[in-house]
């Protein structure tokens, strides 16, 4: 079923109606081999966003399937004896062009990001592999992509540059009308003792010589005043960004993951995962994630699959 046009995230359902406009996604689904992620490709395929071909131990697939009462009788499945061969058959799908995008199943998610990062074989880009959420929070008027809060632990300032310009590019890809990308710290201001603020400014000034393109970029900014406007008012903060970004760039993995996971369990958001830097989409979700936010992943994937098949973007391909 799609979702409700009167559900508390509409951009959700703007983002999947825009996806659903355009043909299925082929995606190699790895590993599905319990109820809930067979469940989340069966559900974006019955939407028409995917066209997946199950990869994995066909006995665990089918198990599931009886599990979820499934109907598995139209769905292509590649066996394969366990997850790493999982992964290195879905990886080896998409070298060969057979599939448009990775999702992941019930593996972990190193075991996949494994086979994708490998150098030689692998998905690799000239761009730094990184990850993005696309967030739908109730009551806020847009959505928000938040870098990098899955791959990236401590990212320098070189990687850092291709983390925000993935992100950029996923802006684009999802159509929003203007990119506005706060480089967050603890606060809006340069300090020598706090090493983000430097790495924020540096940022700001190569998006200034266009070593960074495609985005309105500020930073230093705090949480509060990069996304309401009244916190940067109060705090004489003037820019194109503070109070409206949509794009937030933070400092490290565990301020990213702690940032997504708060807004995810205290302010009833969704988070759609993807991971960008790749010769083709890598969709990645989480046993907690709601079904929604499965589909969007899905969606998101697909509008940037699309993005990259017309040379819009670098963020794959």
């Amino acid at each position: 079923m799609a979702p409700s046009s009167s559900a508390p995230h509409p951009h959700y359902d703007r983002l999947i109606a825009a996806a659903r406009a355009l043909p299925p996604l082929r995606v190699a689904v790895v590993h599905p081999a319990n109820a809930v992620s067979l469940e989340a490709a069966l559900a974006s395929a019955a939407l028409g966003l995917i066209a997946p071909t199950l990869i994995g131990p066909r006995a665990k697939i089918e198990a599931a399937a009886r599990e979820a009462n499934a109907d598995l009788s139209n769905i292509p499945i590649v066996d394969a004896p366990h997850s790493h061969a999982a992964a290195d058959a879905a990886v080896a799908m998409a070298l060969r062009g057979e599939v448009d995008a990775l999702m992941k199943g019930s593996l972990h998610t190193d075991e996949l990001m494994g086979a994708v990062v490998r150098r030689e074989g692998g998905l690799r880009t000239s761009r730094r592999i990184s990850h993005c959420f696309v967030m739908d929070i109730p009551g806020h008027a847009q959505p928000l992509i938040i870098s990098d809060a899955a791959i990236n632990i401590a990212p320098t300032l070189e990687e850092k540059v291709d983390i925000v310009q993935n992100a950029i590019d996923l802006a684009h890809a999802l159509l929003m009308p203007a990119v506005r990308v706060a480089i967050l710290s603890a606060t809006e201001t340069v300090n020598t003792k706090v090493p983000s603020t430097l790495d924020a400014a540096a940022l700001c000034k190569m998006a200034d010589r266009g070593q960074i393109t495609g985005a309105q970029l500020d930073g230093p900014l705090a949480m509060d005043n990069a996304i309401d406007a009244e916190a940067a008012r109060i705090k004489g903060i003037v820019s194109p960004v503070a109070g409206r970004a949509n794009v937030l760039i933070v400092p490290s993995l565990d301020a990213g993951n702690m940032l997504a996971k708060s807004l995810t369990f205290l302010g009833g958001a969704y988070a759609a995962g993807i991971v960008l830097g790749t010769r083709v989409p890598v969709i990645l979700t989480s046993r907690a994630d709601s079904e929604p936010a499965r589909l969007a992943s899905c969606a998101v994937a697909s509008m940037l699959a699309k993005a990259g098949r017309e040379r819009l973007i670098k963020a794959v391909g």
